[in-house]
């Protein structure tokens, strides 16, 4: 040890470097919060068959709809289980990158010393 106060070898910039990323860091906490809530929110739609089957999710993929034209019921049973599987796996795509989008909008900019 040097006796020169320097404690842990931090210097002064380091500490205020690590200052702001603790600010940076709080910042994208308070931000994934309001992004959590908006994403409940959100209604993003999949669809399938020319939008004779439609599915609801939140933004972070809650189920809160199926919609079935008449057209997609006279499909028949097989058919319209592909139609809804594939309606699901579109929502489900859209709610994943929307989520992503979100979160790399968030976390932009967020640039930690020492990592």
């Amino acid at each position: 040890m040097t006796g020169k106060g320097q404690g842990f070898g931090f210097g002064l910039g380091k500490m205020k470097e690590l200052a702001e990323a603790f600010k940076k860091a709080q910042q994208v906490q308070e931000g994934a919060k309001q992004l959590q809530e908006e994403l409940e929110q959100m209604e993003i739609q999949g669809e399938s068959g020319g939008g004779m089957v439609k599915v609801i999710l939140s933004g972070n993929q809650e189920p809160k709809g199926v919609v079935i034209s008449p057209d997609a019921m006279n499909e028949g049973a097989e058919v319209l289980s592909d139609l809804v599987t594939a309606a699901m796996k579109d929502a489900y795509n859209k709610s994943t990158a929307t989520m992503r989008d979100r979160m790399e909008e968030l976390t932009s900019g967020l640039e930690l010393p020492g990592f």
